[in-house]
């Protein structure tokens, strides 16, 4: 099982729905996919359609060893989809990890107790922080994919997220590499979208990954439909955008070449 962690400290760049979306694409595809929801708003949760009395078993719980990782698993309206619903209770997380031996390591520790052949690829959608369960999330991940939003303070904060993935894979996680930069929210009627994935590009090189996720109305309104866009609005610019992702981040998984360039600084 591949594990992705989904993360940039910087919130609304589009994390959530490049889960929801690119988890989607790929079950269409015939992957077998597990999402977990790890970040305590819940919103990749509510937008796989997962009602918040369904959550009986969250993320919180399988984390702190209160329930198994098969417990925790809901089933999606997607074939193939599968989640691990987040609740409010993981806002405690991070103190309640406190006073548990290796709790960096506790994600990596549940995930390895997953059935075998169960899943191709495991998603973490992680909250807006460097904190402790994003620092879980990469030492559980194999590879990581950071959504980057198109506007001018795109780049800002992206040392620092360089700067945690080195130390985890100094102290704990060696393997992790990153998957590749999704540009997000690209306006392709706004210069300074160009301006900025031309700025991008130049700086990350082949990290980038060729397709950038439009703005686009139906990415936004599915949520609240409780449904991926690729249901909602398979035709629309954002729905075509992920499935082209879906492709880039498989034949990526599938080469040998690593895209991690630990010389690249922001």
């Amino acid at each position: 099982m591949i594990r992705i962690a989904i993360a940039n400290q910087k919130g609304g760049v589009g994390k959530t729905t490049s889960a929801i979306n690119l988890s989607t694409a790929l079950a269409a595809i015939g992957w077998r996919v597990l999402v977990i929801d790890f970040d305590p708003q819940g919103n990749a949760s509510t937008g796989l359609g997962i009602k918040h009395e369904h959550r009986r078993v969250s993320a919180y719980q399988v984390l702190t060893g209160e329930a198994a990782l098969t417990e925790g698993v809901v089933k999606t309206a997607v074939p193939g989809l599968e989640i691990i619903p987040a609740t409010v209770d993981l806002s405690g997380a991070e103190i309640d990890l406190l006073s548990i031996g290796e709790r960096t390591h506790r994600l990596a520790h549940v995930l390895d107790t997953a059935p075998p052949d169960r899943w191709d690829a495991c998603l973490i959608d992680c909250p807006p922080s460097l904190g402790l369960l994003t620092v879980n999330a990469l030492v559980a991940a194999h590879k990581l994919m950071v959504p980057l939003q198109c506007e001018f303070f795109a780049l800002e904060g992206l040392s620092q997220l360089l700067t945690t993935i080195e130390r985890v894979r100094s102290r704990f996680n060696p393997s992790l590499s990153i998957l590749g930069v999704t540009l997000t929210m690209y306006d392709r009627r706004n210069r300074l979208s160009d301006q900025v994935a031309d700025d991008v590009r130049e700086v990350l090189g082949r990290v980038v990954f060729n397709t950038t996720i439009p703005r686009n109305v139906r990415l936004s309104e599915a949520p609240s439909h409780g449904i991926p866009a690729l249901i909602y609005d398979h035709r629309c610019a954002g729905s075509e955008a992920y499935m082209a992702l879906a492709r880039e981040v498989i034949d990526r998984l599938s080469s040998k070449k690593t895209f991690y360039q630990s010389q690249v600084s922001a």
